[in-house]
């Protein structure tokens, strides 16, 4: 278990650090979901024919969520280890983001759906490489009781990249730029951070050498002797399912089931997102900062899962884009309290202090397979749901919604901190 961090940081010094994580944060975000959430699904069906494009989409994916899963736990364990004059974390932020916008490039420019997976799963491997390394300095940077207030802050940053993302869509025709242009800022943000970053040098080199046993330990831990942590891993699975999970099907609802055409997704994304982002806004840093004042993190993630089911029931009965707007809304306003809290407890209930990226990315799992399982149960739910008369979408928001439910059993099997 962690509880405080090596260092502890001034107030200066700590809303400066929070500023830099904050970007680098945003950056990388911004690189991922302005693809998985609007332009991938767009991208997929202008190279392939229009009753290929769901399959299609759930393939490519799957291919760069399991990416995104190895690469949390592998690159934290190697930045852990890392014993560069740089740091254990710069070399990776920054890598990160280059190597994603190289990916990025090849997405953009692609017609061939099979150079498009791959490149997708180059992408998501970079970006959660440079997120894990980033992560990873709020354990190695921040004391456990202000943790709170910095993930509240940095909780803003995923609804902020998805609107940053949708708006780069609506403003961007062109394809390649629609991927370009959020791995250049991610670039720019990173780099930033990375400079600001006070990462000192590993100062022992690490036992050993990196062996088939170490790299197959980067993805596992000890349920029995880290039962709080095992606990935390299933609260974020269940929350992540109800929202990462579903997330990447909503435009293919808009037009399957509102009947939109693709510039009245990409409007309806829009506003949708704005409603979310603006909820998320004001709910993130709040919920880390009263979750810091009251010394709890239980009952925030309770509540989260509350709203954020609500908001996917509404998604479920939405007959129109005005209930559409107030639903995703409310999914903003729960996953906003959500992610306030979700990266403060996690970092209190590591097993190893010693190998904190490690664990993060194996927390980070968590959050990164229902990005596969949904694409690969995707379409046999939405076939499921057809067949049984109550419609393929709402059977599948209506699953996510009781993931949602279920994250206040799980978060209160945790016991170390309420």
């Amino acid at each position: 278990m962690i509880d405080e961090a090596p260092q502890s940081l001034t107030p200066l010094s700590l809303g400066r650090y929070a500023r830099g994580y904050f970007a680098s944060s945003f950056g990388l975000y911004l690189a991922v979901f302005t693809p998985s959430m609007v332009a991938l699904s767009f991208k997929v069906k202008h190279i392939v024919p229009a009753d290929q494009a769901t399959s299609t989409l759930s393939a490519i994916l799957s291919v760069g969520a399991f990416a995104a899963l190895v690469a949390s736990p592998l690159v934290g364990r190697l930045s852990d280890r890392t014993m560069s004059h740089y740091g254990r974390r710069r070399p990776w932020i920054l890598g990160g983001a280059i190597a994603a916008l190289a990916a990025l490039a090849v997405c953009g420019t692609t017609t061939s759906p099979v150079v498009l997976a791959v490149a997708w799963g180059c992408t998501q491997f970079a970006v959660n490489a440079g997120l894990a390394a980033t992560n990873a300095t709020l354990a190695d940077q921040v004391p456990g009781a202000s943790r709170g207030k910095v993930t509240g802050m940095v909780g803003m940053t995923s609804p902020l990249a998805i609107l940053g993302g949708t708006l780069i869509v609506n403003l961007i025709a062109a394809d390649p730029w629609r991927f370009i242009v959020p791995g250049i800022v991610a670039v720019g943000l990173t780099g930033w951070f990375a400079t600001r970053l006070n990462d000192r040098p590993r100062r022992t080199a690490p036992a050993g050498t990196f062996s088939i046993k170490d790299f197959a330990g980067s993805f596992v831990f000890n349920p029995r002797k880290s039962p709080d942590f095992a606990w935390m891993w299933a609260t974020r699975f269940l929350a992540m399912f109800g929202y990462y999970g579903i997330a990447a099907y909503v435009p293919y609802f808009l037009e399957n089931s509102l009947h939109l055409d693709e510039s009245g997704v990409a409007r309806t994304m829009l506003i949708s997102n704005i409603a979310a982002a603006i909820a998320m806004i004001i709910a993130s840093p709040i919920a880390g900062a009263l979750s810091d004042r009251f010394g709890k993190r239980r009952p925030f993630l309770l509540l989260a899962g509350v709203i954020m089911a609500a908001g996917l029931a509404g998604m479920a009965a939405a007959p129109s884009v005005a209930v559409v707007v107030v639903a995703q809304g409310t999914l903003g306003l729960g996953v906003g309290i959500y992610f306030a809290v979700d990266l403060a407890l996690g970092s209190q209930v590591l097993p190893n202090p010693e190998e904190s990226a490690k664990d993060l990315g194996v927390l980070n799992v968590a959050a990164v397979l229902p990005q596969i399982l949904a694409p690969a149960f995707g379409p046999g739910i939405l076939a499921a749901g057809t067949a049984m008369g109550i419609g393929g979408y709402t059977l599948w928001f209506l699953l996510g919604s009781a993931a949602c439910l279920l994250v206040g059993l799980t978060v209160y099997r945790i016991r170390a901190f309420k």
